[in-house]
């Protein structure tokens, strides 16, 4: 499995916590950015999913992401928090724009 991580988290509803892919340390020209200058990742993979939004039925939603899965989402969407020393990501399945198939 993708994580490395031994918290054991349980997202709520229809919320995903990912691990966003390292940020890029050089140029492909060679130069080294700092970390100002870094752009945001976009990227990442689902350790972690919810069982889905309750609906106003009362039954819930289908989840179309599931863990493993890597997944494109909005710049700037979601909670970061650190756990046991990873970068993580908690956000919600409308936030995810694309899922990446390789």
């Amino acid at each position: 499995m993708a994580s490395a991580s031994s918290t054991k988290l349980r997202p709520l509803g229809d919320r995903l916590v990912v691990k966003p892919t390292p940020r890029e340390e050089m140029t492909s020209s060679g130069i080294v950015l700092p970390d100002t200058a870094k752009e945001k990742p976009q990227e990442g993979v689902v350790l972690a999913a919810g069982p889905g939004r309750v609906l106003d039925t009362g039954s819930r939603e289908v989840m179309d992401v599931a863990v493993g899965n890597k997944v494109l989402y909005a710049k700037y969407a979601g909670a970061e928090f650190k756990a046991d020393g990873e970068d993580l990501l908690i956000i919600s399945q409308k936030d995810v724009l694309a899922i990446v198939e390789d």
